[in-house]
């Protein structure tokens, strides 16, 4: 729905927050992917995850954050939603995002 949510976390946003923008990134990465390739099906797995997480320096829970993605990801394709993960810190993200997240999936024809 266009959702975002804004912040640094250790600073305006609380860990449970970040959880919910990384879930929302995860949503909007499961429709960019049904709308490019028709079904999720096609996915075979979800190869990596790098997530960036806007951070105060001293904030150093940037993984619980990003369990918010990693876990509607797992909870959609199963053990084919299990991935290797980065979860880092960033002194800031574009739009004042709270979390950024790239993720490499492979697919089939």
């Amino acid at each position: 729905d266009g959702s975002e949510i804004t912040g640094k976390l250790g600073v305006d946003i609380s860990i449970e927050k970040g959880y919910e923008a990384a879930r929302l990134a995860a949503i909007n990465q499961l429709a960019v992917l049904k709308e490019m390739l028709g079904n999720l099906n096609r996915v075979t797995r979800v190869v990596k995850v790098l997530s960036m997480v806007n951070s105060d320096p001293t904030f150093i829970d940037q993984p619980k954050v990003i369990n918010g993605f990693s876990d509607l990801i797992v909870d959609v394709f199963g053990d084919r939603g299990l991935h290797a993960r980065s979860a880092v810190g960033m002194a800031s993200l574009p739009r004042e995002q709270a979390v950024e997240v790239e993720m490499i999936v492979e697919v089939r024809d």
